[in-house]
């Protein structure tokens, strides 16, 4: 087995994960067997509860393990299922360390960083990598950074005593463009570089990331001055039209030619090339839809980052262009504010904890019922639309859910049992992956094709089951069940074209080659949804022309 050690440097934020992935994916293309990790140095257990605005979402796996969403790069780009032992933080290895202190497991030595902590490390590296050809692994944060020095230390020792040969190290670096001087600037680079030598760690490839093409001149100066060969220096531009443009742009540098060589590794290139189909349907797809993300973390991209990339693999899946328009939940609360509506051809309400926003995600809930418009409800999505048909079709006045307002007369969305005596927020929700059983014939049943599936939840709160008689009556169908619970999992509703909620996050097994069944559909009905709109408006223009003018009388 064969390791790569992919770093950062100069700034966070570079795209480490996505160059990992990318690579991952080139690397599957020729047949090896990849997996990806991340290593996180701060000192949080997970990001599990950590604010979205700080971290951007939380990916959570088959497992329940809740992580970087780096992890949703990973999973998107290769054919992998990860395990909590894919993302690996500070917090994790001091906690580890510690309790074995406390268990005497260290026979009364002082625990330093090096060994203990650095040991710690190397142990979840060689767990991580079994049953595969390559092993990635990323490195969070930037070079320099105080906490991020265990994991360096780790890999360089980890490295030695591996052997030549045997593992990797790629450094993703930031090349500057300064328009006062009108030119690249190296010497960040060569900065970086020097930062990781004065370690005992020299990159073997230099991965460059810059706006503007790095010419031959600049590649020589960055091997001269970071010790790599010229055909090392490789660009990583910013991208066009998605990022699924990545592999395709590295192998054109030759990156993966270049591991595959530096590895010793047996692996011819495939001629056949997933990602140039992909691409051509992001760049040139035949269909287009507007659809709305209404939500309350909208100003950070990162925050539904599996949402947007799922959106788009819905679109790839029916050659079809998707416009999102990012709405502000707490927008649609003010009067008129649901105008804004009025354009888009689906909407989508993301998941989401906390009371700011809520009123606004049910009344877009509310909208997409009466006006017909294609809906999406993903976990808390689903709440939402459960709320508004019970205010409406029932007419239960402040119902709610009890997250939002403890004493609602009708709490039609409330706290599962086992989670009412739970006090520590961290690991504590429903996580991971449960089993649904879908009901013949519904709009659920026909997008995945099949009678039981498994998703991905994160969830204290469900639909309350004392009003699901009465919901039912009043026309809303449940379309998916937990069978060992009763626990609603899908909810429709009969006299609608598409209005489809779930309480799990269907985003987390979603692949731009492989779009979720569910985003599949949704687009699919958002194409529909439009095509009957201008069918419409062209016959009320046809009408209006076709009315006989008064005569009026001389």
């Amino acid at each position: 087995m064969k390791y790569i050690f992919v770093t950062g440097g100069v700034v966070s934020s570079l795209g480490k994960g996505l160059t990992a992935a990318s690579l991952g994916a080139l690397l599957e293309m020729r047949g090896l067997k990849v997996r990806i990790q991340k290593f996180d140095p701060y000192l949080n257990v997970d990001p599990g509860t950590m604010s979205p605005f700080q971290h951007g979402e939380v990916y959570v796996l088959d497992d329940g393990a809740e992580t970087d969403l780096d992890l949703g790069h990973y999973e998107r780009f290769t054919s992998g299922r990860l395990s909590r032992l894919n993302n690996l933080t500070s917090g994790q290895i001091y906690e580890a360390v510690i309790q074995k202190e406390r268990r005497g497991d260290y026979l009364g030595k002082t625990v330093q960083v090096i060994p203990h902590v650095t040991n710690e490390i190397k142990a979840r590296i060689q767990q991580a990598g079994n049953g595969v050809d390559v092993l990635i692994t990323e490195i969070g944060g930037t070079t320099g950074d105080i906490e991020g020095l265990p994991f360096l230390e780790a890999m360089r020792q980890f490295a030695l005593e591996l052997g030549p040969r045997e593992a990797l190290f790629i450094h993703v670096t930031l090349v500057p463009y300064l328009i006062a001087a009108g030119e690249l600037k190296t010497k960040p680079t060569q900065q970086s570089v020097a930062k990781l030598r004065e370690i005992g760690i020299q990159p073997q490839i230099l991965v460059c990331r810059c706006d503007h093409p790095l010419t031959d001149d600049l590649r020589e100066k960055l091997s001269l001055f970071c010790n790599v060969p010229v055909k090392a220096v490789i660009e990583e531009r910013n991208v066009e039209a998605s990022i699924y443009e990545v592999p395709l742009m590295l192998q054109k540098e030759g990156m993966d030619d270049l591991v595959v060589d530096l590895l010793g590794l047996k692996a011819p290139r495939n001629p056949r090339n997933i990602w140039v189909e992909i691409l051509r349907r992001i760049k040139s797809p035949r269909h287009e839809v507007t659809i709305g993300v209404v939500g309350k973390y909208i100003e950070l991209q990162d925050a539904y980052k599996s949402v947007y990339e799922s959106i788009t693999h819905g679109g790839i899946a029916n050659n079809c262009r998707v416009n999102v328009v990012r709405i502000d939940a707490e927008a649609l609360e003010v009067r008129g504010g649901t105008a804004v509506l009025r354009k888009l051809d689906g909407i989508l309400v993301p998941g989401g904890f906390g009371e700011r926003g809520i009123e606004g995600k049910v009344a877009a809930a509310r909208y997409a019922r009466e006006h017909g418009v294609p809906y999406f409800g993903l976990c808390l999505g689903l709440q939402v639309a459960v709320i508004a048909f019970a205010r409406d079709a029932l007419r239960l006045r402040g119902a709610n859910s009890t997250e939002f307002d403890p004493q609602t007369p009708h709490p039609v969305i409330d706290i599962m049992e086992e989670q009412k005596k739970i006090v520590d927020k961290g690991a504590t929700m429903r996580l991971g992956s449960y089993e649904c059983q879908l009901t013949p014939g519904t709009l659920a049943a026909r997008a995945y094709g099949a009678r039981s599936v498994r998703e991905r939840h994160r969830h204290r709160y469900e639909v309350n089951n004392a009003y699901l008689d009465r919901l039912q009556a009043a026309g809303l169908v449940v379309s998916g069940r937990n069978p060992r619970r009763n626990l609603v999992e899908i909810i429709e509703l009969k006299r609608h074209p598409w209005y489809v909620a779930v309480q799990f996050h269907p985003e987390f097994q979603s692949k731009p080659s492989a779009a979720h069944p569910l985003f599949a559909a949704f687009v699919a009905a958002d194409m529909k949804h439009r095509r009957a709109g201008a069918r419409n408006r062209k016959a009320e223009t046809g009408n209006r022309r076709a009315k006989p003018r008064r005569r009026t009388r001389h």
